[in-house]
């Protein structure tokens, strides 16, 4: 049984090129995801100076990361039932603007208690920044066009380590772990301003939607068959990727000897390929098939978290070529499974699809840094301890999630072709 379309139809299909306001509408997303991800990912390469800045705990750190996380799965969930009653645009205008409120307090922050209230905050309304952008990537582009978009969009990622977290660990180097927030609340402003004039409205979904209450709509989105398998394989993938992610700084640093100065270095050779191979994992998608792309992605996860989890001193450019091959491996998966999973919601549900995704994707994340924390014990020397426990639990949870994968990869190319 074939569950991805032939090679040549996909390539033929996803061959054709975008217009220009389809490559505005692209760049700016892509910056937008660049801030939220810059946010998100920012305390984790931090990790090394915010700990002994605070005077707390690993665990503590845990939970500071996964506040945020929490927080933006909870907003997601209420807001799914009225996310499709409102112009796209207007209401990731809305939650962006709380968003930077949210980092701009999180700068503002002097202690462990404050930092952890403002990381909430952000979480609140970054949570349905994220599904707004996916919900406004779904209803502008088909199908076979998406995996180049994900993989555009993906290169927020690669840009926050190259550009963004180098240059937040020069400022906090400098001014102090608070300093990179303010920055990103700067870059947000012109951001949010270039939304504001040139997007257009996206509200061709309101032509379509039913007279259900937002209540109504909210059951019937979490109670539809069709949707449950792509909302279970969403939080499994957020389990894995986050069990990781908090303590990697801190690992390099004190389990294999990295000088904290060299952190902007390695972020910044990482992102670098992470960049250039965003939009050529998005590529190969349309053309090979995303499926299959997938499937490579978790055989190349597997390989380095089990290389990466059981590292101790090495050279600097070992570790420059594990974590680059790691990324190639995580980008692989969540380009691919970003865009076949965009295919699951009918175009009314998308909004409300979308916020419960992102809910579930935030909170399972969320739970996976407490479990981390509680699992990983620094040694009075800083040392990291039972950190290859956290490896063999990403390796499950991928070998899981490529099986749910299959499933809803069958369920798409059965629709497609009907």
């Amino acid at each position: 049984m074939t569950t991805s379309p032939p090679a040549s139809a996909a390539a033929a299909a996803g061959s054709a090129n975008f217009s220009g306001y389809q490559k505005f509408v692209v760049a700016v997303l892509a910056f937008l995801q660049f801030t939220i991800v810059l946010d998100f990912m920012l305390l984790a390469p931090l990790g090394a100076i915010v700990i002994p800045a605070l005077k707390i705990t690993p665990s503590q750190f845990g939970l500071v990361v996964s506040a945020y996380a929490f927080s933006a799965g909870a907003s997601g969930i209420l807001a799914a039932g009225f996310a499709d009653r409102f112009d796209r645009k207007k209401l990731l205008l809305v939650f962006y603007c709380g968003f930077v409120a949210g980092t701009l307090l999180c700068g503002l922050a002097s202690d462990y208690r404050l930092l952890l209230l403002a990381r909430m905050i952000t979480g609140t309304f970054a949570g349905v920044v994220g599904s707004a952008s996916m919900a406004i990537v779904t209803d502008l582009f088909p199908l076979q066009m998406r995996g180049r978009v994900m993989g555009l969009m993906q290169t927020a990622f690669g840009a926050s380590s190259v550009l963004g977290i180098p240059l937040a660990l020069l400022l906090s180097n400098r001014w102090g772990w608070n300093a990179p927030f303010f920055m990103i609340v700067g870059v947000c402003a012109v951001i949010g301003v270039v939304i504001r004039i040139y997007l257009r409205p996206v509200d061709g979904h309101l032509q379509l939607h039913s007279e259900r209450n937002p209540f109504q709509h909210l059951v019937h989105t979490v109670s539809t068959r069709s949707y449950l398998l792509g909302f279970a394989t969403t939080g499994l993938l957020s389990v894995g990727g986050f069990m990781l992610m908090p303590f990697m700084s801190v690992f390099m640093v004190h389990n294999l000897g990295l000088p904290v100065s060299d952190l902007p270095l390695i972020y910044m050779i990482t992102g670098v390929f992470s960049i250039f191979a965003g939009p050529l994992i998005g590529r190969a998608s349309d053309a090979l098939g995303k499926y299959r792309v997938f499937s490579f992605g978790c055989a190349m996860t597997i390989l380095m978290v089990l290389i990466y989890t059981h590292l101790h001193a090495i050279p600097l450019w070992v570790l420059v070529t594990v974590m680059v091959l790691l990324q190639i491996g995580i980008f692989s998966r969540m380009i691919t499974a970003s865009a076949l999973m965009s295919a699951i919601p009918k175009p009314a549900d998308r909004g409300a699809y979308m916020s419960i995704s992102s809910s579930l994707q935030q909170m399972a994340g969320g739970l996976a840094a407490v479990i981390a924390g509680l699992i990983v014990v620094q040694a009075p020397e800083g040392t990291l301890l039972r950190f290859d426990t956290l490896g063999y639990v990403l390796v499950c949870t991928t070998l899981v999630s490529l099986t749910l994968m299959y499933f809803i990869n069958r369920r798409v190319s059965r629709a497609a072709s009907t």
